[in-house]
C-alpha cells in the first residue's frame, strides 16, 4: 500500500508516476512467452486497456492499490488475460440445464452428427453446390435438397431459403404483391424477436384482409371475403400459442376446397415443421407437412431448425408452378441458404427416410421423447456428483418439473421430468446461476422459488461431470 500518511491525491499522484508508459510494456512483451504469440493490434489493445482500468481504479480508489500491482509481473500477467479474453470466439458451446428442448436463445435444435459432419466435409473443399455433375454445366443449389423434400411431404416441388420468416415473405410477395390475403384474426401470430405475420405481409405488398374473431373464424368469413382484389387465402398454424374454449376454426382441407372453387392458391404456414405422427409417441398432436399436402395447400412453409431438428432454414413445398414462380422471384437470391446450411439439411432430411433412424439419431427429437426413468437416472448422477463435493453449504434434491419443447412449438406440452435442485448457504440463487454463466463452457440452468434448478433432459451424458467440476470451482470463490 502507499504511505498511510500521504493524502489521497498525493497517493494518486505517486502511484500514476509509477505506470508504466505503453512502449515500455510493447517491449516487455515481446521477449514474454506467451504474448509474443499474441497479434500485435491485441497485444497494443490489451496493454491500453489494462493501464485504463489500473487507472481509472487509482483515481477512484487508490487505497485499494498495491504495490505488487504495479509490479512489471502483474502487469503482464493482466495484459496477457485481457488478451486471451479478446481472442476467445464470442460464439461458444454453452451447456443447456433449462430442460427447454428447442432453446431460441441457445441456438434452437442441435444437429444429428451426420449433419455435422456432412456439414463438416462440405465446408473445406470445393463442391457441386451450382453444378450438374450429370450435365457438366451450371444447376441449382435446390436439387440438394428438392427431391428429398418432395419424397418426404409428397409435394410436387420444393426449394429452401434462410428461415421460415423469409420463406412467408418470399411467397406472399411472389402470390399476393398489391393484392388482398385473407387469414383468420385468431392466427395472427407474433413469432420470436417481434416479428409479427402482419408486418411480414406489409414488408411483402400484400395486403391483410382479416375474418372472423380471436377465437372463432368460419368457412363464411372467408368466403365473404373474397373479391377481385383478393390474391390468396392463408392459413398460419398458431405453433407458439393456443386458445381453448369456445373456439372455432376452419380446417386446410376445407380452406383449399374453398381456393379451388374460386381459383385461388391456398397457402400454409406452418411454422415449426414436423415429418413424424408425435401422437404415436405420446406427445400432443402437431400437423405434419404430409397432412398439408394432402390436404390439397398449394404452398407450404414451415422451419427447418424447430421440430425438424435441422439447421435454420425455411423450406417451402407445393405446386410446381406456384414453386417456380417463387424461384424466379429476384428476392429469393437475397434470402437464399450457403453451403453450409444445405449440407446440414440434406443430411438431417436423408435421417427421416427412417423414423426409427431419426428418432434416434435427431438430438431434438430424442430429447422430446426421452422418458422420465431415464431422465431420473441422468439427474441422479448429477446429484450424486455434487454431493460428493461434500461441502456443507451445499443442499442438492430432486424434483419432478416438467421440461418444455420451447422453440415456439407445442406450447401446451409438459414433459414429465426428474430436475436437480441446488442451494448454497449465504448465497441467493441469482448468484449461483450467474457464477455457473460465467464459466467456460458456460452452463445455462434456470430459477424456481429461489433454488437453482437443472434439467438433465437437455444434458448429455459427460456434460454431467463438467457441470459437477463447475460447482466444485465455485465453492472455492464463493466464501461466506
Amino acid at each position: 500500500m502507499t504511505h498511510p500518511t500521504m493524502s489521497i491525491n498525493d497517493q494518486q499522484q505517486h502511484l500514476l508516476r509509477r505506470l508504466p508508459g505503453v512502449d515500455h510494456l510493447i517491449l516487455l512483451a515481446q521477449d514474454d512467452p506467451v504474448l509474443r504469440f499474441v497479434p500485435k493490434t491485441i497485444m497494443v489493445r490489451s496493454i491500453r486497456e489494462t493501464l485504463e482500468e489500473l487507472r481509472r481504479r487509482i483515481l477512484s480508489a487508490p487505497q485499494t492499490i498495491d504495490e505488487d500491482h504495479l509490479a512489471q509481473s502483474f502487469l503482464l500477467e493482466q495484459v496477457s488475460q485481457k488478451a486471451a479474453s479478446l481472442q476467445a470466439s464470442n460464439l461458444q458451446r454453452t451447456i443447456n440445464a433449462t430442460g427447454v428442448v428447442i432453446h431460441t436463445n441457445l441456438g434452437r435444435s442441435c444437429l444429428a452428427q451426420a449433419a455435422v459432419s456432412h456439414m463438416a466435409g462440405i465446408a473445406g473443399r470445393y463442391s457441386n453446390l451450382e453444378f450438374n455433375l450429370e450435365e457438366g454445366r451450371r444447376g441449382s443449389r435446390y436439387s440438394a435438397v428438392e427431391e428429398l423434400l418432395c419424397e418426404l411431404s409428397g409435394a410436387e416441388a420444393a426449394m429452401a431459403v434462410n428461415n421460415n420468416a423469409a420463406a412467408v415473405l418470399l411467397c406472399l410477395e411472389t402470390l399476393a404483391r398489391g393484392k388482398a390475403v385473407v387469414v383468420s384474426r385468431g392466427e395472427l401470430v407474433e413469432i420470436g424477436g417481434s416479428f409479427r405475420i402482419p408486418d411480414v405481409m406489409a414488408k411483402s405488398g400484400a395486403v391483410l384482409k382479416e375474418v372472423g374473431t380471436t377465437n372463432r373464424t368460419h368457412l363464411r368469413d372467408y368466403q365473404n371475403a373474397i373479391s377481385t382484389d383478393t390474391g390468396l387465402l392463408l392459413k398460419v398454424h398458431t405453433s407458439n400459442f393456443s386458445i381453448v374454449g369456445f373456439t372455432a376454426a376452419v380446417s386446410l382441407r376445407d380452406l383449399a376446397a374453398l381456393g379451388r372453387q374460386f381459383n385461388l392458391p391456398v397457402m400454409e404456414d406452418l411454422g415449426s415443421g414436423n415429418f413424424i405422427d408425435l401422437t404415436q409417441y405420446g406427445l400432443a398432436a402437431e400437423p405434419t407437412v404430409q397432412d398439408s399436402v394432402s390436404a390439397g395447400a398449394d404452398v407450404i412453409t414451415f422451419s427447418g431448425d424447430k421440430l425438424l431438428g435441422g439447421p435454420q432454414a425455411g423450406l417451402i413445398v407445393g405446386r410446381r408452378d406456384i414453386l417456380e414462380r417463387v424461384k424466379a422471384n429476384p428476392l429469393t437470391r437475397a434470402l437464399r441458404i450457403d453451403k453450409l446450411t444445405l449440407a446440414a439439411l440434406e443430411a438431417t432430411l436423408r435421417l427421416y427416410r427412417d423414423e426409427a433412424q431419426a428418432i434416434a439419431q435427431i438430438p431434438t427429437l430424442r430429447m422430446l421423447l426421452t422418458q422420465r426413468s431415464e431422465i431420473e437416472g441422468r439427474a441422479a448422477m448429477l446429484a450424486d456428483g455434487l454431493r460428493r463435493l461434500e461441502d456443507d453449504r451445499l443442499t442438492v434434491a430432486l424434483h419432478d418439473l416438467p421440461s418444455r419443447a420451447g422453440g415456439g412449438s407445442l406450447p401446451l406440452l409438459e414433459l414429465p421430468s426428474c430436475c436437480v435442485s441446488v442451494s448454497l448457504a449465504g448465497h441467493s440463487a441469482n448468484r449461483l446461476e450467474s457464477a455457473l454463466r460465467a464459466g467456460r463452457p458456460p452452463i445455462i440452468g434456470r430459477i424456481e422459488n429461489d433454488l437453482l434448478i437443472m434439467d438433465p433432459r437437455t444434458l448429455h451424458e459427460e456434460e454431467l461431470e463438467i457441470i459437477v467440476r463447475a460447482f466444485g470451482e465455485i465453492l472455492k470463490l464463493l466464501t461466506d
